[in-house]
């Protein structure tokens, strides 16, 4: 059935969207004008249990932050579900749990546990019998409700292209909605991709990653429909953070530094502080 996320790609041809980690991230990817999110789990584990992708966190821990995000915001918004933390009936779990939570769709991979960031060393992928159980899960699971399901899968790494390309194409005949081979290591290899994983497909944009950086319109081009950059945002917060906390270290105050901080009126505006003071004060007295 047609889904959020269906109609996001059916407005915008080729969509752009971000990485967020929490509510304010969420709510500042809306008011930029995004259509869609992703809850990303390397951005998770860094600001949730300060740890890197190296499947530490929990479902419990992805379903409930996933659940605040989606409360805050009224866009879409996809969660990284990892493997699906266990075997097929565990994957049933996490999508109850994420449609529960309100997502409208979840990343569903074939790494072995524990799984990593795709763009780091040491990856190694289950049997793609054991993977297609998963996406077969997922989808079953679902049923017919609103919920995209992105089969992804790091083959590239512990395979070669052809069996990731090999992989993307049984998942997406397995009933997966999208399809994302990650980690293309070349120019040549993201092409590849681009023109023969099923559609629609994602390019994972990580800057510094492995896979060379390009832009809409060339990945557009390549025949990408869902261009995710997940980690711009973190990396952004964290480079202002370490300024601004460096400087008042060093200086002992923040004068100076108001042009790099966020309006304090506009961000009570961001968090909607008057709606929530107007109706404090309806029921104030009685």
């Amino acid at each position: 059935m047609p889904t959020r996320v269906h109609a996001v790609l059916q407005r915008a041809g080729t969509a752009v969207f971000p990485g967020v980690y929490d509510t304010l991230s969420a709510k500042l990817a809306e008011r930029a004008g995004f259509e869609l999110a992703f809850v990303s789990g390397y951005a998770v584990s860094a600001t949730h249990i300060g740890e890197p992708d190296l499947g530490l966190l929990t479902q419990t821990e992805v379903v409930e932050r996933a659940r605040c995000i989606c409360r805050s915001v009224d866009i879409p918004i996809i969660v990284d579900a990892d493997t699906g933390y266990g075997n097929p009936l565990n994957v049933v779990r996490t999508v109850d749990e994420l449609i529960a939570a309100g997502a409208a769709g979840c990343f569903l991979e074939d790494q072995q546990w524990p799984k990593r960031c795709g763009h780091m060393r040491g990856k190694r992928v289950v049997a793609r019998a054991e993977y297609l159980a998963r996406i077969r899960a997922a989808v079953d699971a679902r049923r017919d409700r609103d919920f995209f399901i992105v089969a992804r899968t790091d083959a590239i790494a512990d395979g070669g292209l052809d069996e990731a390309l090999g992989r993307a194409e049984a998942a997406r005949g397995a009933g997966a909605d999208a399809t994302f081979v990650e980690a293309p290591r070349s120019p040549e290899e993201l092409a590849a991709v681009g023109r023969r994983a099923p559609r629609p497909t994602v390019a994972n944009m990580v800057e510094r990653g492995r896979t060379p950086l390009r832009s809409r319109d060339e990945l557009a081009a390549l025949g990408f429909q869902l261009i995710l950059y997940p980690l711009t945002g973190l990396l952004a917060a964290a480079r202002a953070l370490e300024t601004a906390y460096g400087r008042l270290q060093a200086e002992g105050s923040s004068a100076g530094q108001q042009d790099g901080l966020f309006e304090f009126d506009r961000f009570n505006d961001l968090l909607g502080a008057e709606t929530k003071q107007d109706l404090a004060d309806r029921y104030r007295g009685g």
